[in-house]
């Protein structure tokens, strides 16, 4: 598989990220006592470990380079270090804490069976898959938004950073500014991120392997998919028939 082609089906993976319940989430429709629900199997899914994650794809990796730039984004994810001065799974914690749920929660997580399957395909992808779809899955699916072609192209549309005044936790559940910590530090460091992430898969990967990493990509797809189905029916959201999502009463 040539790159070009390589890079053409990685994209169209992630221009299809995206999911018919989230304009519910940025709209203020998921109501207040179900937002827990979200920001919970978030955390037990992917946030809490991601570090760790990353960690796995680390050490099975061979190409210094490639080390390198994995090492950077573990640094800042765990530590902080770079920007954010904190962890950032601690920083996360900052939404629930500002919104006033109850944080013993997060310690005694329940993942919903479609989240614990997700979780179960990060696990593998990162510690026993190799190193090439660890690090794809990781920084470019996990990390990675729809609009990865703006990260690679000038003239495509970048990720959208509304004001933080628009973030919808703010606009519609009353967060305060003060508790976004981690947005902005993802603004502040994921620019390069993506980038790292970009040279690593496209510059690194194998040739015989971009087969193998493109279906591990639309496995990740697959599985991401399903977390958010469950994820949205657990906070009371139905699909309408032209795709948008509706709170169900009761």
């Amino acid at each position: 598989m040539q790159v070009d082609v390589f890079r053409e089906r990685l994209l169209s993976v992630m221009e299809r990220k995206h999911h018919w319940a989230w304009p519910a989430f940025t709209g203020g429709l998921v109501a207040a006592e179900d937002l827990h629900i979200h920001l919970e199997q978030e955390y037990e899914t992917y946030v809490r470990d991601f570090p760790r994650l990353l960690g796995h794809a680390y050490v099975q990796c061979d190409v210094p380079a490639v080390r390198r730039e994995l090492a950077e984004n573990l640094y800042e994810e765990e530590t902080g270090g770079l920007v954010a001065g904190r962890p950032h799974p601690e920083l996360f914690l900052e939404y629930p804490r500002g919104l006033g749920m109850d944080l013993e929660r997060f310690e005694r997580i329940e993942l919903l069976p479609a989240a614990a399957r997700y979780r179960a395909w990060l696990d593998e992808a990162s510690q026993s898959s190799g190193w090439p779809i660890g690090a794809t899955v990781l920084t470019i699916f996990v990390e990675g938004t729809p609009h990865e072609r703006g990260e690679l192209d000038s003239n495509a549309p970048r990720r959208p950073e509304p004001p933080l005044s628009e973030h919808p936790l703010v606009r519609h559940y009353g967060l305060s500014l003060e508790c976004l910590a981690l947005t902005k530090a993802h603004r502040q460091v994921e620019g390069e991120h993506r980038a790292a992430a970009w040279r690593i898969v496209l510059h690194h990967v194998p040739v015989d392997q971009r087969e193998t990493v493109v279906d591990a990509m639309e496995r990740s797809l697959e599985a991401w998919s399903a977390y958010r189905d469950a994820i949205a029916a657990a906070c009371r959201l139905n699909r309408m028939p032209d795709g948008s999502p509706q709170r169900r009463a009761g």
